[in-house]
């Protein structure tokens, strides 16, 4: 099993399954915090990853992020999902040196069927070393115990068999195909199929020793 998740004792979560200041999240070498879309360097980091290359290959964002300005309002419409409880976006960060490593998200979070789904990127420099994975777990374990979501989701574009076994060896079992369910690479009128994984908070947890190494943007 995965030793509990270390949560920051300055933040207030509120009650168990109700929206509240989102909690740093420590564990498996990582940090995870809310980004502060009035901080200049959370804007780089989000507006360098999200412009990545590799990025854009296998995700496309809803609107168009290409510069500081962009960037930031996107950040800020981050935080106002944290904010009324349907979302909850974290920088993530090695534990160590607080390096920015990329970024894990649990989003569209349903107060009644108690459902969200996650999405993370990490950064060209930091792939390779399992934080992909790493983040997962941490962020996983928030939404399905803390948070008390019963479901959490991830898709991600057919083909991108690295976000498919980091899903897979932190126990998002692979349910199907969904045809034409996300936009195909830079475009908003064609779509591609992806693949849907989803753990349940009922399902057993996966321990640090699933996680390997390997590059997911």
């Amino acid at each position: 099993m995965s030793p509990p998740v270390e949560r920051d004792r300055t933040s207030s979560p509120g009650e168990r399954g109700r929206p509240g200041p989102l909690p740093e999240l420590r564990g498996h070498g990582l940090r995870l915090r809310p980004w502060d879309p009035e901080s200049r360097a959370d804007v780089e980091v989000w507006l360098r990853g999200l412009t990545d290359p590799e990025f854009r290959r296998w995700n496309t964002p809803f609107r168009p992020i290409t510069d500081t300005d962009s960037a930031r309002e996107s950040l800020r419409r981050c935080a106002r999902y944290d904010a009324d409880g349907t979302g909850a976006s974290f920088r993530i960060a090695d534990a160590g040196s607080g390096t920015a490593l990329g970024h894990i998200g649990v989003n569209d979070m349903h107060p009644l069927l108690l459902r969200g789904t996650v999405g993370y990127w990490v950064l060209p420099e930091a792939r390779g070393r399992g934080v992909a994975g790493r983040a997962l777990l941490l962020a996983a374990h928030w939404a399905l115990t803390e948070r008390g979501l019963h479901r959490l989701e991830l898709n991600h574009a057919l083909g991108h068999e690295a976000s498919c076994r980091v899903a897979e060896r932190c126990g998002f079992r692979h349910e199907g195909t969904m045809r034409g369910a996300i936009f195909e690479a830079g475009r908003h009128d064609a779509f591609r199929d992806a693949h849907l994984h989803a753990r349940l908070a009922t399902d057993p947890e996966p321990g640090p020793g699933t996680v390997t190494a390997t590059a997911a943007p």
